[in-house]
């Protein structure tokens, strides 16, 4: 049976370049313990106020993170990308360790190939993430893009002029565009859930959900 892990688990942050060192102080920011590792000790000073822990090791070693007490974390995350050796043998030594849940970063897809084999259960590719992300951004139709591993996105956006001043009924979004608008933005008010009698007018903001082609072309909609 597999071990749960609780949604508070503290967590094992390898490696404080900017990767790291924005996911250990975001994760502090949510209230979780956070134990940081990275060889420059002045990347540690930096950071040892700003976390729960951030000890100077060199997690290439399995004895140096026993001495830290890695094997009592249920996740970790192994933010060293610069060395694909380094990063491959910490995620192997983290796998060694039986630590259930190891999320770790690759700069490329044979890179990540690799770690995936030798045991990480996530792995991340922030570079070309963030890469898509700016590529469907540049264009100025979108003003957020989130985009899933099956194809499948959520954007914030302004409306196409094709549905302003009709109610999502009468302008047939999800017939003719094959999306979903999920939310509405009124200038001043919250974002609402949208119904089928939701007026999108021209200040709008929106949030639409559906296939990244299918949104692509309704952002490409006369505005």
């Amino acid at each position: 049976m597999v071990e749960k892990i609780a949604h508070d688990a503290p967590v094992l942050v390898i490696g404080l370049g900017r990767f790291g060192a924005a996911t250990a102080g975001q994760l502090q920011r949510l209230d979780r313990d956070v134990l940081a590792v990275d060889e420059d000790m002045v990347l540690v000073q930096k950071w040892s106020e700003r976390v729960t822990h951030a000890v100077q090791a060199d997690a290439r070693s399995i004895d140096a993170l026993r001495q830290i007490g890695a094997e009592d974390f249920q996740i970790a995350v192994v933010a060293v990308g610069s060395s694909v050796e380094s990063s491959v043998l910490i995620t192997a030594n983290l796998v060694d360790l039986k630590i259930p849940q190891i999320w770790a970063k690759a700069v490329s897809q044979s890179h990540g190939k690799i770690l995936s084999r030798i045991g990480a259960n996530h792995v991340i590719y922030p570079e070309a993430e963030a890469g898509e992300r700016v590529a469907h951004l540049v264009s100025g139709r979108m003003i957020d893009f989130i985009e899933f591993d099956d194809g499948f996105a959520i954007v914030k956006m302004y409306p196409p002029k094709p549905i302003r001043g009709l109610s999502l009924a009468d302008s047939h979004v999800r017939q003719k565009y094959g999306i979903t608008v999920v939310g509405v933005k009124s200038p001043g008010k919250d974002f609402t859930y949208a119904t089928p009698e939701t007026v999108i007018s021209n200040h709008d903001l929106i949030i639409a959900s559906g296939s990244t082609p299918d949104l692509e072309k309704f952002a490409a909609l006369q505005s």
